[in-house]
């Protein structure tokens, strides 16, 4: 099934846009630290009886989980909010990039917009530098019309290219369609 293939309804949520998109590319394992923001989305993959879904105590574990999937040969994301990136970097570094391993990251990103809690504010300012710095591929999603394009892009980008690949989903797109 390609995403060509399952087109979007006019009344479907980002959580559903990205559930489609994954089963398109056959993104079977879904590894999670819980989050709020991610929680539709969560639910969502936990209902289905097509994903695998794990929660492990930590992000490095969700990488290492998805990582080691792959090299069994399974596809796999890791879904986390801005302050469980910042455990991240070292894992990136030393596996994800060096071994080309493409890591799908999702990551609600917090700490701006007037989020006010200071921990998220500073983890999120250091965010797209760390992947900047790694050489990881990022995208922020900002509006539901791109959520499909983004997230299909940025899957196909990781595979073909053998490389770490983050969705950021701002909060221009996960506030504004949560109050719909």
């Amino acid at each position: 099934m390609s995403v060509e293939n399952a087109a979007r309804t006019p009344s479907e949520a980002w959580d559903e846009i990205v559930v489609r998109v994954l089963k398109a590319h056959k993104v079977t394992l879904i590894a999670y630290v819980p989050d709020k923001v991610l929680a539709p989305l969560i639910k969502r993959v936990h209902a289905d009886d097509f994903f695998t879904v794990l929660s492990p105590a930590r992000e490095e574990e969700a990488v290492g989980i998805v990582a080691g999937a792959y090299m069994a040969g399974q596809r796999g994301i890791v879904l986390m909010q801005t302050s469980g990136f910042a455990t991240l970097p070292n894992v990136l570094a030393s596996l994800a990039v060096p071994f080309q391993i493409p890591l799908l990251m999702m990551i609600s990103e917090r700490g701006t917009l007037g989020d006010f809690q200071l921990g998220q504010a500073m983890v999120c300012r250091t965010m797209r530098p760390v992947l900047e710095s790694l050489g990881i591929e990022h995208y922020a999603i900002t509006r539901l019309d791109d959520v499909e394009f983004v997230v299909d892009s940025m899957i196909r980008q990781a595979f073909a290219t053998q490389a770490p690949a983050a969705m950021i989903l701002s909060p221009l797109l996960t506030k504004k369609t949560a109050k719909k």
